[in-house]
């Protein structure tokens, strides 16, 4: 499995109710229904992943995220994943709100537009940052919503929202001292474990 999908896994109690928002191939709900007897669905809008997932024996709805979850009551699941989707849907927090609403926790992952390569790029370059861990052009990136652990973090302060873990790697999905001391300038992605207000 993927290194950043095992450290999902790792955040996520056996035998709970996931829903894995843009699931891909259906490759973690595929894991944690095999090692940790998860009940799980995933959401996904391309069919030929989609494909895989039935294929997998995945549970899967084909499903835009910018159109939100009313199709979900509340409380429906114990865990609600989106990863390194929320800085590409149109309201990243109307899906945040959405994603506790329906879940007890969210666990959500994204890119750090902080990243020092990223700082360098602008200042120096003068030019929107291409990077090994952000490796689109400007005009045909999926990254609408560009956002920074800070500001990431600011925004669960400002909503009331607990953020209960945060695991910060660099993009070879390791974590160092260095990383652990200064997340924001050196992290290139987080993994964040969030509850309700």
């Amino acid at each position: 499995m993927r290194p950043d999908l095992e450290i999902i896994s790792e955040l996520i109690a056996p035998e709970s109710r996931v829903l894995d928002l843009g699931c891909g191939s259906g490759a973690l709900l595929f894991h944690l229904q095999a090692d940790k007897s998860v009940n799980g669905y995933g959401l996904e809008i391309d069919r030929e992943h989609i494909l895989e997932c039935v294929a997998k024996g995945v549970n899967v709805i084909e499903q835009d995220l910018d159109e939100g979850l009313a199709n979900f009551s509340d409380d429906s699941f114990d865990f609600v994943v989106m990863t390194e989707t929320l800085q590409a849907v149109k309201r990243p927090d109307k899906a945040i709100d959405e994603m506790l609403r329906v879940g007890r926790e969210a666990i959500v992952t994204f890119p750090n537009f902080g990243h020092l390569a990223c700082r360098l790029q602008i200042a120096l370059q003068g030019r929107m940052p291409v990077t090994g861990h952000l490796p689109n052009q400007w005009y045909d990136t999926p990254n609408t919503h560009m956002c920074t652990f800070r500001d990431f973090e600011q925004f669960c302060r400002d909503r009331g929202i607990p953020i209960r873990e945060r695991f910060v790697v660099n993009n070879v999905y390791n974590n160092n001292w260095l990383i652990n001391r200064l997340p924001n300038l050196f992290g290139t992605t987080a993994y964040y474990r969030i509850g309700r207000a």
